[in-house]
């Protein structure tokens, strides 16, 4: 919605959808450490077909390492006021992030529906 909004004109619509992601980003990051920490990782066990399928995704692990500094980078221009530099760099966030967001949830639905390790 912020891509759309901005697109359109409207920058306050945008910086709240941003924020907005941002801030809940943050706290599914804080929440999935802490759950991790916790019970640990779920993913070892794997075999066959599906081993092939859930180990390629680390190029789901390199983007999202990227695309957290990017991140913090285009913020970082939205703070300086330096709007060039803000629209080139979010050219390469968004669609790293919505990779990595939507690659998630098939990661969780794999590990936690589909194809449960020891079951």
């Amino acid at each position: 919605m912020g891509w759309y909004f901005i697109r359109h004109g409207a920058w306050r619509r945008h910086m709240a959808c941003m924020i907005i992601a941002v801030v809940s980003s943050a706290c599914f990051l804080t929440g999935y450490i802490i759950y991790h920490a916790n019970v640990g990782e779920k993913s070892s066990g794997y075999t066959g077909w599906i081993a092939a399928i859930y180990f390629r995704y680390w190029l789901r692990m390199f983007c999202l390492l990227c695309d957290a500094a990017l991140v913090i980078i285009t913020l970082v221009q939205v703070f300086r006021r330096r709007w060039d530099r803000h629209k080139r760099i979010a050219r390469w966030t968004i669609p790293i992030w919505l990779y990595v967001s939507v690659t998630g949830v098939f990661v969780y639905l794999m590990l936690y529906k589909w194809f449960p390790p020891g079951a």
